[in-house]
């Protein structure tokens, strides 16, 4: 079981590596679309995050563009993966703490034990700011793709960087 950060112990953490974020509050969201209502001009990237797993149980976060079109069998084959389909709700809060609607990669703040995979599009990395719900989805938390970066890094989630 994940332990689970609450939104300000992700705030501490953030603040202790020096790194600068900026959260609205909003209405809750659960999908790209009602985040599009909510969110306004906020300037900077958006995403969709998923939550895969395979069959014998390898787990996957996927952050790409809000709008991009994700094929999994072909993104299984890029990873060099099992076949991939979305994890249950339960496993999500299992392995990282949050709820359908409030997946991000701040999530792996839960994943102590290092067992989700973490892949960043290489196209959302040329966004500036990035924006993430932090771990509750009536909030969105602007961040650098530098300091996303240094974040995964500080809590051992190095993240695959790839063109989707």
């Amino acid at each position: 079981m994940a332990i689970v950060a609450t939104p300000d112990d992700l705030f501490r953490l953030l603040h202790d590596l020096d790194i600068p974020t900026t959260t609205l509050t909003h209405e809750p969201v659960f999908t790209v679309d009602e985040a599009r209502t909510i969110r306004g001009e906020l300037p900077g990237g958006h995403s969709k995050n998923l939550f895969l797993r395979t069959k014998k149980g390898a787990m996957w976060l996927i952050v790409a563009k809000e709008d991009r079109l994700i094929d999994l069998k072909e993104l299984a084959t890029r990873l060099g993966s099992d076949r991939l389909s979305f994890g249950s709700p339960e496993r999500l809060m299992d392995a990282l703490g949050v709820i359908p609607g409030a997946v991000t990669p701040f999530a792996v703040i839960n994943d102590t034990d290092g067992r989700v995979h973490v892949v960043l599009d290489r196209e959302l990395l040329e966004e500036d700011p990035l924006n993430f719900h932090p771990l509750d989805n009536t909030m969105t938390t602007a961040i650098s793709p530098q300091d996303l970066l240094r974040f995964l890094e500080a809590i051992g989630h190095e993240p695959l960087i790839v063109g989707l």
